[in-house]
């Protein structure tokens, strides 16, 4: 063998990542997180944004956490070696990017990811054409402002413990008018909404995964109680937690628990 091709472009790990609450992707040269489907929160060492579907997420040489809604569907690739190392140095700061600039981004994760589940080997050559693919990723500016990412972030990481939107925009530094008026128009929705769909998005996951009461999913996913849980519940999905229980209880059980459940049930 002349040369080592793994030391020009090699996969760190690659993973597909489906409506999890919570996950972490480990340190690489150069990180590839693409959305297909849902809503994300995403940090990166200081850096954090909100992608929803058809956007990317680039950053190099530091660990990468997620928090992606139920629907969520992620393709996440870390990469090393010296076309990884020459791309990083090309990122100045964690970047979000329209899959519209890079289209065959998604393409390429996919294949990579289903030849990884092969054990296919001689990866090589595609790793490198991610890496080409996604170089002109800076000519796409991210969807969200700063202030808007961050009321995201602070609303995924403490949906549970939140009181309102009133609490929110203080911890934001903000009024709640202007707080209300950015996040509307960015969101589509207002953040007291965004911030009870987050609920409801944990509630499922835990009404599916555990076999908590109904009192203690509610206490979990942020609801003042069980008989409030199943009323917004009912509204926005038209059954019942105990129904939709019953019917998507084919979901993984156990497991270890989330810091919340931790800190409250142990």
């Amino acid at each position: 063998m002349l040369f080592d091709e793994t030391s020009i472009c090699a996969c760190s790990f690659c993973r597909e990542i489906n409506g999890e609450l919570s996950c972490s992707l480990p340190q690489a040269a150069f990180t590839v997180v693409l959305v297909s489907s849902g809503l994300v929160s995403i940090t990166a060492g200081d850096h954090s944004a909100v992608l929803s579907a058809g956007e990317f997420f680039l950053c190099a040489g530091t660990a990468v956490n997620l928090a992606p809604d139920v629907n969520c569907h992620i393709l996440a690739a870390g990469f090393c070696g010296s076309a990884a190392d020459t791309a990083a140095k090309g990122l100045l700061s964690p970047l979000v990017g329209d899959c519209k600039v890079c289209p065959m981004t998604a393409a390429l994760l996919a294949e990579l990811s289903a030849r990884l589940k092969n054990g296919s080997s001689g990866l090589s050559s595609l790793c490198y054409q991610i890496l080409c693919e996604t170089a002109n990723a800076d000519a796409s500016a991210p969807r969200l402002s700063p202030l808007v990412s961050q009321a995201v972030l602070a609303i995924r990481q403490n949906y549970a413990g939140l009181y309102g939107v009133e609490e929110l925009s203080a911890q934001l530094g903000v009024s709640k008018s202007h707080l209300v008026r950015v996040f509307s128009a960015e969101m589509g929705v207002g953040p007291g909404q965004y911030l009870t769909s987050v609920r409801l998005e944990a509630a499922k996951v835990l009404l599916t995964r555990r076999d908590y009461p109904l009192e203690v999913v509610a206490t979990l996913s942020g609801f003042s109680g069980a008989n409030y849980l199943c009323k917004v519940f009912k509204k926005n999905t038209g059954i019942t937690p105990t129904e939709y229980r019953a019917q998507f209880a084919g979901g993984i059980r156990g497991g270890a628990l989330n810091d919340l459940e931790a800190a409250l049930y142990t």
